[in-house]
């Protein structure tokens, strides 16, 4: 019966099926097959609309629609014209810049393919006429996009917290001290990487003038997660509270939203949210036929009845998420696994946040995974002369540092829940 499953959605997947689309079909045929015929088909609408009947869901749909209208207000551009004026003059100082960038515009955007793009966009032109190796800028660039999903706000945490019902505002503070050593990790090694450039440094009347057109998106990340931290909203209402500033921003700091660019901003929203939450029912489908033939929990016991360590297991999940990373994009991995590793991880008696932290740098690895990693497809659709190869050569030493960092965490887990306190919503 597993063999059907996962065989039948490697198939459905192989064939150029969208996720969305192979979970549902898969799920449909197990209802048939496995649960009483088309008898079962009665509980597709009721399974639907309970996986999105979720409040925590209705953070999504607002952090994706801030992500969209900072990308087209120009907060990036200013971002980096900011960090290049302050980090410019040291060795390898646009590396640092740009990744300073990725990790401010991640902070307001929660999306990792909405830095990429952004940051990207300024950022590589821009480093490769200064004499960086463009192998070098498409990989920093590539790893410093990841970020967007570890550093809150998150939509993958969002998502994480949908599935299992852990506090979204627990993971996002649980998310802020991994992210800040991940970028400073990924700015020593940039900037050793491109230690021989060095550019003339900006004055300070430059970088005044440069850090006052960016005080916006700087103040962005600080009243979101300093609202939720403080207790003064929950991620909802952060979310909320990050589309008006996000609309005023663009409206009336830099006045370029139009009706044009209103209607791109809504289409492109309704795109992603609506790629996202299908994947969500077709996962909630097949999750309701694999819990009625309780392989879930078959796989729990066997994973809990072995006479071996707990880590051997957790190693074992890592390495099925790195290589369901190299085929599938963040969301169908967390949707498609967490009903399963769930309940394994609170067996095992790991800290389901601090487990979330693991899961969300292996889904930064998924993102700069050939053959489909997306921060991979985003930079090379920057340019056509980018190539695949290239950034996939530029980036590996990220990965590295990505791959060593969860062992670090692994060890000393209070890195991610140092920050938590129990009245975080």
């Amino acid at each position: 019966m597993n063999i059907f499953f996962t065989g039948g959605l490697g198939l459905l997947l192989l064939i150029g099926l969208p996720v969305a689309f192979s979970l549902s079909l898969l799920a449909v045929a197990g209802m048939y097959f496995f649960n009483g015929g088309t008898f079962a088909f009665m509980q597709i609408p009721i399974i639907s609309y309970k996986s999105l009947d979720d409040f925590t869901l209705t953070a999504l749909p607002m952090y994706v629609l801030m992500s969209q209208v900072l990308v087209v207000s120009g907060v990036g551009r200013d971002l980096y014209e900011m960090a290049s004026r302050w980090f410019r003059h040291f060795p390898g100082g646009l590396a640092i810049a740009t990744l300073f960038c990725c990790t401010v515009f991640s902070a307001i955007s929660g999306s990792s393919v909405a830095t990429a793009v952004t940051v990207g966009a300024v950022a590589l032109p821009e480093m490769v006429r200064r004499g960086y190796n463009k192998r070098h800028v498409l990989g920093l660039l590539a790893a410093g996009g990841t970020l967007g999903i570890l550093i809150p706000p998150s939509i993958p945490m969002i998502i994480y917290g949908s599935v299992t019902g852990e506090s979204v505002g627990k993971l996002f503070i649980a998310g802020i001290i991994p992210g800040a050593i991940l970028t400073v990790t990924f700015m020593i090694f940039s900037a050793y990487q491109t230690r021989h450039i060095k550019d003339k440094p900006a004055t300070w009347g430059e970088r005044m003038e440069a850090s006052r057109k960016a005080i916006w998106g700087l103040l962005l990340p600080i009243i979101i997660i300093g609202g939720i931290y403080s207790g003064k909203f929950t991620p909802t209402e952060a979310a909320a509270v990050g589309v008006v500033l996000s609309f005023v921003i663009a409206i009336f700091v830099y006045k370029n939203i139009n009706l044009t660019t209103m209607k791109e901003i809504l289409i492109s929203t309704v795109k992603t949210n609506a790629m996202i939450l299908f994947i969500i029912i077709g996962a909630m489908l097949l999750g309701y036929i694999l819990t009625i033939l309780q392989i879930p929990q078959g796989i729990v016991n066997f994973a809990t009845s072995q006479d071996i360590s707990p880590w051997i297991i957790f190693i074992l999940i890592n390495i099925v998420l790195l290589i369901l990373g190299m085929f599938l994009e963040t969301v169908s991995i967390l949707v498609i696994t967490l009903p399963i590793l769930y309940p394994i991880i609170m067996a095992l008696g790991f800290d389901p946040i601090w487990f979330a932290i693991i899961m969300v740098i292996n889904m930064e690895l998924a993102l700069i995974s050939p053959p489909v990693g997306l921060n991979l497809f985003v930079l090379k659709g920057l340019n056509k002369e980018n190539t695949i190869s290239e950034i996939v050569k530029g980036v590996i030493p990220y990965a590295v540092i990505m791959v060593v960092f969860m062992v670090i965490l692994s060890i000393f887990p209070e890195i991610a829940t140092v920050l938590i306190h129990k009245d975080i919503k």
